[in-house]
């Protein structure tokens, strides 16, 4: 048997009164999900049992395929679709896929013979513009729900819910020339995911526009921080002042780079990383990147998937969302 429930611990963990956690332990439907699920989150956390009225799965199992675990915005992005999916009843079913490991084609089947209602894509298949689309066109032939976050595809004709990379790094662009940059680089993963040839195509047309006369400075490799210490080596081998990253991962890469090299950031390098995930927190110095409202994006998926569970229509194609510039001590003006 559980240990005995405190309803004012409660309380004070979810930010409610006890009568709120009252109703809510006893299933009460007057209470808004939101509450609700701030209630069962502080159970969780106080390390209590759940009653059984709120071990009830509600309306079903939804399938959420993402990328490795490594790179901290993937179980960011995990947490908020299922936050989000539990405020209406619904489980997800988690596949991440990892080299060597399980791939996309084979976690979506698992998931249909558990007769998942429908899925969710976090950069994906779906974002790689060599890989066969036929698999959602399969899944368009059966008419099952689902939804892509990060990777745009032309081809899938199901709504998407992108960072616009575009506004991303020319917002980046035009922070670095505002501080006096000129010799700017971009650090980015490889060229047939979509979201880094929209990356690489809006540097291009940002330096142009802002820098006619500089020549534009790019490295593709992998979202590592093997590939952001090799692109660094790279680009700061060209003159490069500041440097553009595709990810946080990758900016901490080039920070080890040039910490290796005796170089100090930002006195002789600025470095502008890209998610705003928990490691910035811990990055000497604090990193200036773009901040995907990964919230947002993750509700908005959500959303759209139950609506087309429902059978109900959707006007959503493809949807994009501005990142913003989280200025912090990671760039600064160029040395004299």
């Amino acid at each position: 048997m559980g240990k005995r429930i405190r309803l004012s611990d409660l309380a004070t963990q979810a930010g409610v009164s006890t009568a709120t956690v009252s109703r809510v332990l006893n299933g009460k439907n007057s209470v808004a999900p939101e509450t609700r699920q701030a209630v069962i989150a502080a159970l969780d956390l106080l390390g209590y049992e759940r009653p059984e009225k709120l071990r009830e799965r509600g309306g079903g199992l939804i399938g959420m395929i993402i990328p490795e675990l490594s790179n901290p915005i993937f179980p960011a992005f995990a947490q908020h679709i299922a936050s989000a999916m539990a405020l209406h009843g619904y489980t997800p079913l988690l596949g991440t896929q990892m080299a060597g490991g399980a791939t996309e084609d084979s976690y979506v089947d698992a998931m249909l013979e558990q007769q998942v209602s429908g899925f969710i894509f976090v950069s994906g298949l779906h974002a790689d513009s060599t890989a066969s689309i036929d698999r959602y066109q399969r899944l368009i032939a059966r008419d099952v729900p689902f939804v892509t976050i990060n990777g745009s595809h032309p081809g899938i004709d199901r709504p998407d819910f992108s960072t616009d990379d575009i506004v991303a790094v020319r917002k980046a662009v035009s922070h670095l020339v505002a501080q006096g940059h000129r010799h700017i680089g971009l650090a980015t993963g490889p060229v047939r995911f979509f979201p880094s040839r929209n990356k690489t195509e809006a540097y291009i047309a940002a330096m142009r526009t802002l820098l006619p006369h500089e020549k534009p400075r790019i490295v593709h490799t992998l979202y590592t921080d093997a590939g952001g210490q090799s692109a660094a080596a790279q680009l700061i081998r060209t003159g490069c002042t500041a440097i553009i990253c595709g990810s946080d991962i990758m900016a901490l890469g080039v920070l080890r780079h040039c910490r290796n090299a005796g170089l100090s950031v930002p006195e002789h390098i600025s470095v502008i990383g890209f998610d705003d995930s928990f490691v910035v927190s811990f990055t000497d110095p604090p990193l200036t990147t773009l901040r995907q409202p990964v919230k947002t994006m993750a509700e908005a998926a959500v959303s759209t998937v139950l609506t087309m569970i429902d059978g109900q229509p959707t006007n959503i194609t493809k949807m994009r969302f501005e990142p913003e510039l989280i200025v912090r001590e990671s760039t600064a003006p160029p040395r004299k």
